[in-house]
């Protein structure tokens, strides 16, 4: 009898321990929390896509970590947000600032947390984190400049619409206005911004078309943008404009590429999901594990090649389900 008792006394000492275990298992998970603008447009809508894409990929193979994704509208909702995810525990956050100056003290409060912090896209003017990653923004303007020029055989006429005035389209402008001023054929004949929304490109390009009798090419460096200057062109019926460039990569331009659209021939990447990469960036540097087959651990700043898409390579870049 005595001999059962003790039988039934490890058995029961056994799953006190699995249950503890298990206990312990649930209780080590990682928690990463990921910030980022709520979609107000298409680039900010497959941003937040490829977040919740990446947060789903990993659900299936690292049963360790648990996400928790959230879209603010604002900085000052923004801010709000971080604390929250702070107040829930999370050991990483990933981050895209609705405005880096708003954002820069709670992120530092972050990070002096011992949070493994991921900023994405718009650069802290005071750097606070452990890895930033972004698309390369002079890159983008370079290889656009390269590809309008030699699209138009070293001649014509190019309008801009820039983006909304901060660092990152300064960096797009400037290095696209160094480029075409290699090439002494071709003119800017002139450059608004028009804060990367359609509308606000459809009325910039309505003034353009009325302002210049002459235009060969437009530079937009956005797809979103980019829509609404193909509907002034559109509406007004002009056909001397033979070439129209955007960026950033939305599906709906990739498939006019891949359509063969005569005036819509090509874009420059500039990917919302580097998000994606950042959620893996942030889950590596929590594990302390390596990246792919580097021989070191997460580095400390990412910047992704600036990449022409035209008919040879789209296929690899259409992502037809993406939200943008």
């Amino acid at each position: 009898m005595n001999l059962f008792k003790k039988m039934g006394k490890l058995a029961l000492g056994a799953i006190l321990l699995t249950t503890f275990a298990s206990q312990s298992a649930i209780a080590a998970k990682y928690k990463v929390g990921v910030s980022v603008p709520s979609a107000d447009h298409g680039w900010t809508a497959g941003l937040l896509w490829w977040a919740n894409k990446a947060v789903a990929d990993f659900k299936k193979s690292d049963d360790d970590v648990e996400f928790y994704v959230v879209a603010a509208s604002s900085g000052s909702k923004q801010v709000g947000d971080v604390e929250d995810l702070m107040i829930r525990g999370i050991d990483a956050l990933v981050i895209l600032p609705h405005n880096p100056a708003t954002l820069q003290t709670v992120i530092n409060e972050a990070y002096d947390s011992d949070i493994y912090t991921v900023v994405v896209d718009r650069e802290l003017e005071t750097p606070s984190q452990n890895v930033f990653i972004a698309g390369d923004n002079a890159g983008l303007g370079t290889v656009s400049g390269k590809w309008l020029a030699k699209e138009l055989k070293e001649k014509g006429n190019i309008v801009v619409i820039e983006g909304m005035p901060i660092p990152i389209n300064k960096q797009r402008v400037d290095a696209f206005d160094a480029e075409i001023a290699k090439h002494e054929g071709i003119k800017i004949l002139d450059s608004q911004t028009a804060d990367w929304s359609t509308q606000k490109a459809l009325a910039v390009m309505e003034n353009f078309l009325q302002k210049h009798p002459k235009i060969d090419a437009v530079w937009c460096q956005d797809d979103d943008m980019l829509k609404g200057v193909l509907q002034a062109i559109k509406e007004s019926g002009r056909t001397d404009i033979k070439t129209v460039l955007g960026g950033a990569g939305s599906k709906d331009i990739y498939k006019m590429i891949k359509d063969n659209n005569p005036v819509v021939r090509a874009s420059v990447t500039y990917p919302p999901s580097m998000v994606a990469s950042g959620i893996a960036l942030a889950v590596a540097g929590l594990k302390n594990e390596k990246v792919g087959k580097m021989y070191h651990t997460s580095p400390s700043r990412v910047i992704l090649a600036a990449e022409l898409v035209d008919k040879h390579n789209v296929d690899a870049f259409y992502t037809p389900e993406s939200a943008y």
